[in-house]
């Protein structure tokens, strides 16, 4: 039972049409003087904008603040210390830059709110789905019925993918995991490479197929999988490969991995968190060969293609497989023969990912996409020929857009690398790599040039030296 109230209910504040315009104004306009000037500032925060980030630890407000003087103070103490990963120098976590039109569409999609969960919800981020799907099996040449999944990160991308692989091996082996969980399933060998992606074991371990309980493949020097040790097994197995490992960019062998898998009944599934999209290059044909031969592929679209935070994609060679894993069923959710998010991804409710790569991969098409990623790419070659030239090590082959290197006195490393991220003029991290510590540089931004390359490596150089002479 319920009584009809005789007074409006609270409203948090008030505001007309007309002050809600002038304030999403004031916003933008501070994301555009921010876009402006993020090449001009500090890559990384220095201590006086990390100091301000003090302002923000105040006691939660009784009555709350206006909304302009909140937006003013985010720009104010905020901006200053973020890492301007959207510049043309930061050359850190593979982290793309993000494009002007994919900014522009993220702004309309964030003012559409548009939950992409079920196509009734949102018949435009589903006809956009359908469309960027369609574009991306043509572009990256996968086979035609391939399904995609939005979801946030390759992270998730790699869980919903072996999920769903492991639902359909256990499933050839009489064993439904949906209605019976993993409590008795019969085993299941998982084979990875040495060099597999910390994120790829967290995956693993999300869907219950263990982080330790696999068998591991050596790796050779650029750490792709030695497909000459391929484990001696019986029965299914899934293998999880590499397309670009993100040290040294090198590309497993998908050709055997695949003729592996089908002698074994089993599954490939391939982590291409960046590489990918390598597959919209044709100049690195040798490089991808076998690679649409996988059952299951995993990208971001915040990496290489510049879209922003976050975007992940799944790829399935089998459409109707995720939704055997992932489908939701409830008495108002309507299930039909059209795709919806929900019935095909690990998450239900879930942001339009797709309006922005649509508007990039429009804006851009076939020629724009194959030329960042070789453009891109010839930068880390420039990187790594200057780099060698003032006598560093590098330490691998300079295939994409990662470049792996040491120092002339390898002992000197982790001081470089500090050196670098403090003085601020651009921005690279460490790693290790065969037992020691190295440094990653990674071109992934469609605003770095040759000229952003090679300035970048004068300033590693003369780091170097001045690191040399302390």
């Amino acid at each position: 039972m319920t009584t009809d109230p005789e007074t409006q209910p609270p409203r948090p504040f008030e505001t007309s049409i007309e002050g809600s315009a002038s304030l999403l104004q004031a916003a933008a306009r501070s994301a555009v003087r921010y876009t402006q000037e993020v090449d001009r500032r500090r890559v990384a925060p220095d201590a006086a904008a990390l100091a301000g980030l003090d302002r923000f630890n105040e006691p939660l407000p009784e009555f709350g603040a206006t909304p302009e003087s909140t937006l003013a103070l985010l720009d104010e103490f905020g901006s200053p210390a973020t890492v301007a990963t959207t510049g043309a120098r930061y050359f850190g976590f593979v982290n793309g830059a993000t494009l002007p039109v994919a900014l522009g569409a993220s702004f309309l999609a964030n003012a559409w709110d548009q939950n992409a969960a079920l196509a009734v919800m949102s018949p435009v981020a589903a006809a956009l789905h359908e469309t960027v799907r369609g574009w991306l099996v043509e572009l990256l040449g996968l086979p035609s019925q391939t399904a995609l999944s939005f979801v946030t990160g390759a992270t998730v991308a790699n869980a919903a993918a072996l999920a769903t692989a492991r639902d359909t091996l256990l499933q050839q082996m009489g064993w439904e995991t949906q209605s019976q969980g993993l409590f008795g399933a019969p085993p299941l060998n998982v084979v990875i490479g040495q060099q597999a992606h910390s994120t790829l074991r967290k995956s693993l371990g999300l869907v219950g197929l263990g982080r330790d309980r696999v068998l591991i493949v050596p790796a050779d020097d650029q750490g792709r999988m030695r497909v000459d040790l391929l484990p001696d097994l019986s029965g299914p197995v899934l293998v999880c490969a590499q397309a670009g490992e993100v040290n040294t960019g090198a590309f497993d062998h998908f050709d055997p991995l695949a003729d592996y898998v089908a002698d074994h009944g089993g599954w490939l599934h391939v982590d291409g968190a960046f590489g990918l999209w390598a597959l919209a290059d044709p100049s690195r044909s040798d490089l991808v060969a076998g690679l649409t031969r996988a059952d299951s592929w995993a990208t971001d679209g915040h990496k290489w293609l510049n879209v922003t935070y976050d975007c992940g994609m799944a790829f399935f060679r089998d459409p109707t497989a995720p939704r055997q894993t992932f489908s939701a069923a409830a008495g108002y959710l309507p299930v039909s023969d059209t795709y919806d998010a929900m019935h095909n991804t690990p998450q239900s409710s879930q942001r339009a990912r797709q309006v922005e790569v649509w508007a990039v991969l429009r804006t851009l098409g076939r020629t724009g996409l194959a030329e960042l990623i070789g453009g891109t790419s010839l930068v880390a070659q420039r990187i790594a020929h200057l780099l060698a030239e003032g006598g560093f090590t590098i330490l691998n082959d300079v295939v994409l857009n990662q470049v792996l290197v040491r120092p002339p006195d390898p002992t000197h490393t982790d001081a470089l690398i500090t050196a670098i991220q403090q003085d601020g003029r651009i921005w690279c991290g460490p790693t290790q790599w065969q037992g020691s510590s190295a440094m990653r540089i990674s071109v992934s931004s469609w605003k770095t040039t040759l000229t952003d390359g090679e300035f970048a490596a004068s300033v590693i150089l003369e780091l170097a030296a001045e690191v040399g002479r302390a």
